[in-house]
């Protein structure tokens, strides 16, 4: 007996039929059934589903002679079920990723309820997906884990989706609940449902995504259908009225009735004009039918609520759709007029930041941003931290939302975004430092030095190698400096830099033809990694601990980056699937990209799972952990300082190599071992294979290619030469070992690095023909033997 029968009722579904039916068999828990009702479809949803039964033994189809509606087909699927729990699935919508799994953990955790209700999100037709649709109600504080309809009366507003709850089969046989036939034949269902469940458990987890069709829908098709509503509260009171005990719900499910009358009758392209009149007179008729008995009170409601409620009981239809109009219009010119006071503040804005500019500079005043206001971080963080320590005389302010305000360090001043502070900062300061670009609105002062530190080293295409794949600048990802396509504005905020940093020869050559603009190229290395050198083992000790990573367990720290060319769920190994197979001696730090924060992690993370996609310094992190599983992060640049295990996990290397462009094949110069999929990822690190002596020696020579200058003093050395005009500083850090950290993984050894020669620059996979440079080879070589030259920065490493 499976755990769950997932029913899906079909009729004229066929362009979405097959996304439903992958959306629930590429499930990754896999104790369900598939049941599939063939309400007598006239396209070819007969045919499409005979093939999936035919190669999923997991599917059941069932062809009906005549076409019955939603109501009969499903409970036709009910009949044949064999599993725990029923879930209705309408067969143009789908199921998230995960969603079974989380369903079976939430009703293990809650001991079994009759009834599990969870939330969705709108998927509209440009691929994109809508916020939770009910968090307040169902999130994780809004009540008890397991409730009765009493506790928790608010459940009685959520919309009658059959498809958001889930029920134990023997629940349904024991009260007897099935569906009529008609429209709106949730009614009747949902209410008896939630009334008489013994046990009510939510889970505020999206698990359906409800698509929102531009036309041919029941809610978006006009007719005389939907005078059906009548009959199915009729049998909705006739169901109370067999139930004495429920009669105390009556005035709760009056206002619901009436609140529904109310919401069919003013939405547009629902009723026939001609039949809008009779409509309210017949709801009329229905308030008075089934009032409550006198005295009785239902729950408290807004002024706005009870006015339209009395208008749908005195059948009142003229003053009810006058009423309607003036709430359109209204909204209309609320929406106007917020415009308005927004371009009235912008013109202010701009007026206040041209005032500004006449003012003469500050030259004790630095500014510095990272990732558009996104908390302390990044190379900004490591240069402001070490402005204020070498130039005592500096006034720092740093460009912050509030919601990442207490990511500053005391002593820092807070600009938020936007305001007029900002403005003033932008105009006067004589410092500014940023990993992102200023807004277009800002313009460069003389006088003015702004360093342009960029955010790691590139894998993917950058600025203006990004034209050639258009995938990649549509505006929804990181396409460069300006997220976008206008190409000629990246040259326009690329020639306000004075500095460009560097990290490594490989960057140098890519800023350089990726920005063409008359800056400084400062190759001083990444000051983001300087505390892997200067970082000790308490520092290591003190951050596991305030992670909760245990003792002698080895940390994984999984780090993903955004496809350009795939929206919504990226493809990500199950973490609970990998932190079960990698057992109690292993630990996994879960960090998303920020454009997927709060995707991939199950509802309810097992113990091996830290999320910490929300940590402040993703160093840290790096410092945490004993080995870093990524795809083509930038991140595993910074992480080869450590000396410590590498995996790359990439299931879609072709994919991303022709929608976003790499300047080389990362599998095939990978600092350590590559994984195509999930399970060869899991056997990796299981085995041990990701920390053996080939896969030591591959992360060495991934570090004297794209680590040279990385010795704990790049960001004293932007601070001398930027803020003081003095030379670099000539001493030397150290590499923190993996013997460093705590754990139960072998220690690894770091290898002494060699200088970085004009032939080992060249025998690299990634050379000047890769980058499409424009450089002669002889003259790259020549640069490369410029950055030798000197005695290696980590030749004691």
């Amino acid at each position: 007996m499976p755990r769950f029968s997932v029913i899906v009722p079909v009729h004229q579904v066929q362009a979405y039929l097959h996304e439903c039916l992958d959306s629930v068999l590429g499930q990754c828990f896999g104790d369900f059934e598939l049941i599939a009702v063939d309400d007598h479809s006239p396209d070819s949803s007969g045919e499409i589903l005979d093939a999936y039964a035919a190669a999923d033994s997991r599917v059941t189809v069932i062809h009906l002679a005549q076409n019955g509606g939603l109501g009969p087909a499903r409970n036709t699927g009910t009949a044949r079920a064999r599993g725990d729990y029923v879930l209705y699935l309408d067969s143009d919508d789908t199921m998230a990723p995960g969603t079974l799994r989380a369903l079976a953990e939430r009703l293990s955790a809650t001991s079994d309820p009759d009834v599990l209700v969870f939330d969705y999100a709108p998927a509209y037709w440009d691929g994109s997906l809508g916020p939770a649709a009910h968090p307040p109600v169902l999130g994780p504080d809004a009540g008890p884990a397991v409730c009765t309809l009493a506790e928790r009366p608010e459940l009685l507003r959520l919309p009658a989706f059959p498809w958001s709850k889930v029920y134990r089969r023997d629940f349904l046989l024991r009260e007897n609940l099935t569906f009529p036939p008609g429209t709106y034949e949730d009614t009747p269902w949902n209410f008896p449902v939630l009334l008489t469940a013994r046990t009510i458990a939510t889970l505020g987890r999206v698990c359906v995504h409800y698509r929102q069709r531009r036309g041919g829908s029941i809610l978006t098709t006009t007719g005389r259908r939907h005078f059906d509503v009548f009959d199915q509260y009729d049998r909705l009171f006739a169901f109370l009225g067999t139930r004495p005990e429920l009669e105390r719900w009556r005035p709760h499910l009056h206002q619901r009735m009436t609140d529904h009358f109310a919401t069919i009758h003013s939405s547009p392209g629902r009723l026939p004009r001609t039949a809008r009149a009779e409509f309210l007179r017949r709801a009329r008729s229905h308030c008075r039918r089934h009032r409550p008995a006198p005295g009785a009170v239902g729950p408290p409601d807004t002024t706005a609520r009870r006015l339209r409620r009395l208008l749908v009981r005195c059948g009142a239809h003229r003053t009810f759709r006058l009423l309607s109009h003036a709430g359109r219009a209204r909204r209309l010119l609320g929406a106007r007029l917020r415009t308005a006071r927004s371009r009235l503040r912008t013109a202010r804005l701009r007026c206040h930041y041209l005032l500004q500019r006449r003012r003469p500079l500050d030259p004790r005043l630095a500014v510095f941003d990272a990732y558009g206001g996104r908390g302390y971080s990044c190379n900004p963080a490591a240069i402001e931290a070490k402005a204020r320590e070498l130039v005592p005389d500096i006034r720092t302010a740093w460009i912050c939302t509030p919601d990442h305000a207490h990511t500053l360090p005391p002593g820092v001043g807070h600009i938020r975004p936007g305001s007029a502070a900002y403005w003033t900062a932008l105009a006067r300061a004589r410092f500014l430092v940023s990993n992102v670009d200023l807004p277009h609105g800002y313009r460069k002062r003389p006088g003015q030095i702004l360093v342009q530190t960029h955010r790691g080293t590139p894998l993917k295409h950058m600025g203006l190698d990004l034209m050639a794949y258009p995938a990649a600048t549509d505006g929804t990802g990181d396409a460069g400096a300006t997220g976008g396509t206008d190409f000629a504005r990246l040259l326009e905020h690329t020639d306000r830099w004075d500095y460009s940093l560097s990290a490594n020869p490989h960057s140098t050559l890519v800023w350089e033809r990726a920005y063409p603009s008359p800056y400084t190229t400062l190759e001083f290395g990444q000051p983001r990694n300087d505390i892997f050198r200067t970082a000790t083992a308490a520092d290591v000790a003190r951050i596991r601990a305030e992670l909760g990573i245990p003792d002698r367990v080895t940390a994984v720290l999984y780090a993903p980056t955004h496809r350009d060319y795939q929206r919504g769920r990226q493809p990500w190994p199950d973490l609970a699937r990998l932190v079960a197979a990698l057992g109690p001696s292993y630990v996994v730090l879960f960090r998303s990209h920020p454009l997927h924060a709060g995707e991939g992690l199950p509802c309810e993370p097992p113990g091996g799972l830290i999320d910490v996609t929300a940590h402040p310094s993703v160093e840290e992190l790096c410092l945490a952990s004993d080995v870093l599983v990524t795809d083509y992060s930038s991140l595993m640049f910074d992480y080869a300082n450590l000396d410590r295990p590498l995996v790359i996990h990439a299931p879609d290397q072709e994919a991303y190599r022709a929608a976003r462009g790499t300047y080389f094949d990362i599998t095939a110069m990978a600092p350590g071992p590559v994984a195509r999929h999930e399970d060869e990822l899991i056997d990796l690190l299981a085995t041990g294979a990701h920390a053996t002596e080939h896969a030591r020696a591959r992360r060495a020579a991934f570090r004297r290619r794209f680590c040279p200058w990385d010795d704990g003093h790049a960001a004293e050395r932007v601070v001398r030469h930027v803020f003081l005009g003095a030379g670099p500083p000539a001493v030397r850090g150290r590499v923190l070992s993996a013997s460093d950290a705590p754990g139960p993984a072998s220690p690894a050894q770091p290898t002494p690095l060699a200088p970085l020669a004009a032939k080992d620059w060249w025998s690299c996979p990634a050379s000047a023909s890769s980058y499409r440079c424009s450089r002669s080879r002889a003259t790259c070589a020549s640069v490369s033997t410029r950055y030798s030259a000197s005695p290696s920065p980590t030749s004691n490493s």
